[in-house]
């Protein structure tokens, strides 16, 4: 800068802010979430206030808003995953406290008004009201947490955020319900004992080849459907791509010379992409022809509906790809950014500054000749500009029109009249050279930012398309079968593994078994056996097994007929929570009264040594209740495991109940683990 130089603060990073590459997992969203009660809708009714829940992850501009009641707002961050939270300063953290994964974040009050919440958003969106987006009467009071969340975003980044560019309402009912118990106890995205990635569901079943894909398989294992048509849309195009191996490995390859579109856009629509990242858009652009070259005349209605929706901006690609360098530098104000030939007058500038240069080096030598100083140079420094350089052993041979410019230990330095006219015409080049070459680059950023809609929109294809292509991919490698999903409460898996140790173990080492269950089956399986002999994994794969189904994915099993649930409820292992108060035993309660209290007879339950935390009467007689109620007052899918073998009673009771037990053997005076499911007999 001339003169004084302006200070001020020009973004704020905090967790749930961050864009950059390095500092991003780019397998993981990174949203941040606003949160707050709705104490309007509370008071006279007695009920507790629902929550306004609003969260977007500002890397990939994906936004949503929702109201939920304050009771499943645990299971809600357990399933978003937020890495900051948002609450406003006069109230509670309504479970977002700072002894969880995230961050919190103290707003203002005034942060979180309706009023000014619904003009922020509208003036941000551009629109007379929010009623477009979809929210009903009932949902506005999301509005609040999501202009707070708008409000905090545009504070921190002073930047446009134009890649926000709707506000999705989130509906329940839509996908699978899982609590926070259940995804921890199920190890969906990370595993119980280190919560690391690896180990879990997602690890195994993630076979994608951009990190698009991989944030797209989280979201949809968050996510699961329940809607039948929608869940045999994605089988179809699975099992195309499944069955056609030259098809899927085609699709893989040309995926795999895509970069993460999302996070690019996001990025060129705050201002802050840099010439590399313009180049990886152009690149991804330039693969785009044959990604859907793939995708003709296919049988998948999905694939078809994909191949209509994959956008080329063909114009924005061959600009690109005539603007850009092959390999472009990070920053944009060094040069070396704009391939020659793309603009006249950015030519004829580096014509300029390398001719200059080369007159240098002629006039150097022509010197020499003219002086007979053998050692005389021509040299250049920021301070002095261009200098001739004469050591102190010839200094009786310099000529006359040469001007001293600067005197050294052994040498002096001079400046003559033709020397610092082409200085200023090389320096000049070069100054404007650059200066102009930025302005293009700029030129071209403005350029993608127009076409985000459809970068977007094609971004979400291609992971859409990765997450597909590796469930395919897992599924042909492992000998998956396409399941059958009906609308009954039913499960019938024949030959069913455990998704996750069917892998990590060797080939052949995991015992299958098989699944029945239904009205005509019993809904209400109770399994006995000695520790150790598999009850838990059992329960847990037909869980997963469920869960998997209902993203649209095949199954590790010989065949599975398995009717959609509505929601998948784990209460597996011990575990306390000192840091609220409460024992081994008393989270063990917790947790399974929240089953008894939300289960729907179309939910799958599965339970794992209830009662263990207690003595043993008392922890008999609270199992023998608990399966009572499951099997008289809900009548949903449900894996008991227990080693209360007194329990196997109530089948004299209970119609619903089967009995199944853990097979043993002795063998040479030791007890064998079979590790197979069967009938007992009692």
């Amino acid at each position: 800068a001339v003169g004084l130089v302006k200070r001020e603060i020009t973004r704020v990073v905090s967790a749930g802010t961050v864009t950059d590459d390095a500092i991003l997992d780019p397998r993981e969203s990174n949203y941040v979430a606003a949160i707050v009660a709705d104490t309007e809708r509370s008071g006279a009714s007695g009920l507790s206030p629902d929550v306004r829940d609003a969260w977007a992850d500002l890397s990939t501009g994906r936004f949503w808003a929702a109201v939920f009641p304050r009771a499943r707002l645990a299971d809600q961050l357990a399933r978003i995953r937020p890495v900051e939270c948002l609450v406003s300063e006069d109230e509670s953290p309504i479970g977002a406290s700072g002894g969880e994964s995230w961050m919190v974040t103290r707003r203002p009050p005034w942060a979180f008004g309706l009023d000014a919440a619904r003009n922020r958003l509208t003036q941000h969106f551009q629109t007379a009201s929010l009623d477009g987006f979809g929210f009903q009467d009932a949902d506005r009071a999301a509005i609040r947490a999501a202009g707070a969340l708008l409000e905090y975003l545009q504070e921190t980044q002073k930047a446009p955020l134009h890649h926000l560019d709707r506000l999705l309402p989130y509906r329940q009912g839509l996908a699978l319900e899982l609590d926070e118990s259940t995804r921890r106890s199920l190890e969906i995205t990370r595993t119980i004992r280190d919560g690391s990635r690896e180990g879990s569901l997602l690890a195994v079943l993630d076979r994608t080849t951009t990190p698009m894909g991989s944030r797209m398989l989280a979201d949809w294992l968050s996510n699961p459907l329940t809607d039948l048509a929608a869940i045999a849309s994605r089988q179809d195009a699975v099992g195309e791509l499944t069955g056609d191996l030259a098809f899927r490995s085609s699709l893989r390859d040309a995926l795999r010379n895509v970069y993460d579109l999302e996070r690019l856009v996001a990025r060129v629509m705050t201002g802050r992409a840099s010439p590399r990242d313009l180049s990886f858009v152009g690149r991804t652009l330039a693969s785009l022809p044959e990604v859907k070259s793939q995708l003709g005349r296919r049988a998948s209605p999905l694939l078809r509906e994909y191949d209509e929706l994959l956008d080329l901006c063909p114009e924005l690609s061959a600009e690109l790809s005539r603007a850009l360098v092959d390999d472009c530098p990070l920053s944009p104000r060094d040069g070396g950014v704009i391939r020659t030939g793309y603009h006249a007058e950015l030519d004829q500038l580096r014509e300029l500054a390398a001719g200059g240069k080369q007159w240098i080096a002629s006039y150097q030598a022509q010197e020499m000749q003219r002086t007979g100083i053998p050692n005389l140079k021509v040299g250049f420094n920021k301070v002095f500009g261009y200098f001739i350089e004469i050591t102190n052993a010839h200094k009786e041979k310099v000529p006359i029109n040469y001007t001293r410019k600067q005197t050294l230990t052994g040498a002096e330095r001079y400046v003559t009249p033709e020397l610092k006219e082409y200085e200023d015409k090389v320096l000049d080049a070069d100054e404007r050279s650059r200066d102009l070459e930025y302005q293009l680059f700029l030129q071209l950023r403005d350029r993608v930012a127009t076409h985000a809609r459809p970068l977007q929109r094609t971004a979400n294809v291609l992971a859409m398309l990765d997450t597909l292509g590796s469930l395919a991919e897992l599924a042909a490698k492992q000998g998956y079968c396409r399941p059958k999903l009906v609308s009954d409460r039913m499960l019938e898996i024949l030959d069913g593994r455990h998704p996750v140790l069917d892998i990590m173990q060797p080939a052949g080492a995991f015992v299958p078994n098989d699944t029945s269950a239904g009205p005509e089956r019993g809904l209400l399986l109770l399994i006995t056996g000695p520790n150790m002999a598999g009850k838990s994994t059992y329960i847990r794969q037909v869980a997963l097994l469920t869960l998997m189904a209902q993203i649209g994915s095949f199954v590790p099993a010989r065949q599975a007929v398995i009717g959609v649930a509505d929601r998948i409820f784990a209460r597996v292992g011990a575990s306390d929570e000192l840091s609220r108060g409460q024992s081994t035993f008393m989270v063990e309660m917790t947790e399974t009264a929240r089953i008894l209290n939300t289960a729907t007879p179309r939910s799958l339950v599965i339970l794992d040594e209830i009662g263990r935390g207690t003595s043993t009467y008392d922890g008999v007689s609270l199992a023998w209740a608990i399966v009572e109620h499951l099997h008289d007052r809900i009548g949903c899918r449900t894996l008991f495991a227990t080693h209360y073998h007194e329990l196997t009673d109530l089948a004299q009771s209970l119609p619903e109940l089967r009995n199944l037990n853990v097979a043993v053997k002795e063998w040479d005076d030791n007890v064998v683990f079979l590790h197979k499911i069967g009938r007992a007999h009692v």
